[in-house]
């Protein structure tokens, strides 16, 4: 594994996801996760950041993706799954909102996507 392309593109991977995170759930649809009080953006900027280095590491040790509609294709269904599984955990204590399910997994789904389209794009670049 290179560890400048796993850095780097983990990275602008993150960047990307913070920005994309905020237009979405910030902007265009905040009424899904109300902010609260304590929000944290530090943490949510490293959460971000985790999410993208664990793409970027799939991508660079794993997987070998450095072709971007790859990576948007494996972001997507990557996107699927961690937000199926948060979205059910999440519910698993309380009563169920399918509509905010739903749209929350489709957001999660199209910035993966995203993510993972320019964390592949960042990976070519550093060939």
């Amino acid at each position: 594994m290179n560890t400048k392309k796993f850095l780097v593109s983990g990275v602008i991977g993150g960047i990307i996801n913070f920005l994309l995170g905020w237009l979405f759930y910030g902007i265009l649809f905040k009424d899904i996760y109300p902010e609260g009080e304590n929000m944290n953006m530090v943490f949510t900027f490293l959460s971000c950041l985790t999410y993208s280095l664990f793409i970027a590491y799939i991508f660079t040790k794993w997987a070998g993706i450095s072709n971007p509609v790859t990576g948007l294709k494996a972001g997507a269904l990557i996107g699927l799954f961690t937000s199926l599984s948060m979205n059910f955990f999440m519910y698993s204590n309380k009563a169920v909102n399918y509509p905010n399910m739903i749209l929350d997994v489709v957001i999660t789904i199209f910035i993966t996507a995203i993510m993972g389209a320019a964390i592949a794009y960042i990976i070519k670049k550093l060939e």
